[in-house]
């Protein structure tokens, strides 16, 4: 997000590019926007990527959602600043099909966009794709906002599709913007018997809802990580040129919660149930070294569609306003996004995101040496039916299907053992926990969870996750002494992650 770098320096690119680099990543995709800085920092971007000397790459993402594009002059703005990068020696070039490698452009929104046309695809052909200025200049890929089955209007005009919503399993949010699903919730509620509309899922009494929340759980697990966007898309774009790229998106989750008086977005999708590993997962033709994975309905499999993709988008590096952002918190944050960002790290993802972007690029799972061993490991702050007492808002659409829990992830070079424990929110390592269990995982990636609560007796809890083999400790990540709690009243909501890593694998 450009929008997020107002303050940014050359150095400041530099650092992120070098990062990024480290974990795997090839290069970034610059959502642009209107204020009139932002081609500066792009520019920026650009001059730090030749200057790491990496091959880094960058292309471009126009924010359609933002710039405007209502008549001619606005397209012919779009194509100057498209046109400054084509011959850069770090755009990314990529076509599929043929030797010869152009410039990847692509958008986020556009599917209103007529500039002073009588459509959107006139616009779009005449006026940016087929412009004498870009035409045969660029492999265009934009993210239009529409229906698989719409298109079809775009044929000669896009040279693919970068499917940002597939993502998250953003059906499951009713009541949010980019959700086109209107019967899920009623669905789920007549298949369980349980009122999905409101928090009282957290509260119902254990002893007539614990069935439900358990079908619950089985039910939307179906939805973690599916490729059921893609195949849409895919087939509606198989009647078009065989040459059609396809760029299919991965995030850790999704959360914003701004008032009226700001951007007026006050959800979440679900990324429950290790969504981040299990969206990578259905994008990588090998078969991940499965170790132990503890979420319920963990063998369902989705259509493989590693094949059909070309390029894995991250969503996002930056993007603090809707919690998605795997690399460091800095630069300018959206006003207000400080309430769910301050100490939220995730630069932790990293650590995950450098094994499986080594595993799409290679087609096969990296091997794991002592020295590269990691834990993973993420919750929220506070249960997902807390009332939160100064909160202005107001509750989060889609919270009612979060679940309590600890997620972790472990990448071993070797047998172990892996003990998840609910400990008291201090940094006393010392300290008995309150709740845990041992998993015994063979090498490789193992995907676990236990549930969080917090006795009567206490404010607040935090985690903690060991890895042993015999009577050595062997990793230790105490959340606690990182400044983690799950709080049980909470001053506003936050369904932002917190996470961390240990061991000599993370990445940082």
């Amino acid at each position: 997000m450009v929008g997020n770098t107002f303050p940014y320096t050359s150095q400041d690119w530099l650092n992120d590019i070098k990062l990024a680099h480290a974990s795997g990543i090839d290069g970034f995709a610059l959502n642009i926007g209107s204020d009139d800085w932002q081609p500066a920092r792009v520019a920026d971007a650009y001059a730090a990527a030749t200057n790491s000397s990496l091959n880094f790459k960058i292309f471009l993402s126009l924010d359609m959602s933002i710039l405007p594009c209502s008549t001619a002059n606005d397209a012919a703005s779009l194509r100057a600043l498209v046109t400054t990068y084509l011959s850069h020696p770090n755009q990314l070039r990529y076509s599929r099909g043929s030797s010869t490698q152009l410039p990847l452009v692509s958008t986020f929104a556009g599917e209103s966009c007529q500039f002073g046309q009588a459509s959107v695809a006139d616009g779009w052909r005449s006026q940016f794709a087929q412009h004498p200025d870009l035409q045969g200049k660029m492999t265009f890929v934009p993210s239009f906002f529409v229906a698989p089955n719409q298109m079809s209007q775009f044929q000669g005009i896009v040279d693919g599709t970068f499917n940002w919503n597939g993502g998250w399993p953003i059906e499951l949010t009713t009541d949010s913007a980019g959700s086109s699903s209107t019967s899920l919730s009623s669905a789920l509620k007549s298949l369980l018997g349980v009122n999905t509309t409101t928090n009282a899922i957290g509260k119902a009494q254990t002893s007539t809802n614990t069935s439900g929340l358990q079908g619950l759980e089985n039910a939307l697990s179906t939805f973690i990580g599916s490729t059921d966007s893609d195949i849409q898309f895919l087939n509606a774009s198989s009647g078009n040129a065989s040459n059609n790229v396809y760029i299919a998106a991965v995030s850790p989750g999704f959360f914003t919660h701004f008032g009226q008086d700001s951007f007026n977005k006050n959800f979440l999708y679900l990324a429950d149930q290790h969504l981040y590993s299990k969206r990578w997962e259905s994008l990588i033709p090998a078969q991940v070294p499965f170790g132990v994975d503890s979420d319920t309905n963990s063998h369902a499999t989705q259509p493989s569609i590693s094949d059909q993709v070309d390029i894995v988008e991250i969503i996002s590096w930056n993007d603090y306003g809707e919690s998605h952002y795997v690399g460091p918190i800095e630069g300018a944050l959206p006003t207000g996004s400080e309430a769910w960002t301050d100490g939220m790290n995730h630069t932790a993802w990293l650590s995950l995101t450098s094994y499986y972007a080594a595993a799409f690029k290679n087609n096969s799972y990296p091997s794991v040496s002592l020295n590269e061993e990691r834990v993973v490991m993420w919750s929220r702050t506070h249960p997902a039916s807390a009332n939160a007492i100064s909160d202005n808002v107001g509750s989060v659409a889609g919270s009612e299907l979060v679940l309590d829990a600890l997620w972790a992830v472990t990448i071993l070079s070797a047998p172990a053992n892996v003990t998840l424990q609910i400990v008291p929110s201090s940094s006393n390592s010392s300290v008995s926990p309150l709740t845990e269990q041992t998993f015994s995982v063979p090498a490789g990636l193992s995907k676990l969870t236990i549930p969080v609560s917090i006795p009567g007796a206490l404010d607040s809890v935090s985690m903690r996750a060991v890895v042993g083999r015999g009577d050595d400790t062997v990793i230790d990540l105490d959340a606690a002494s990182q400044g983690f709690e799950f709080i049980k009243t909470p001053q506003q909501f936050n369904f932002n992650a917190w996470v961390g890593c240990a061991g000599n694998g993370c990445v940082v």
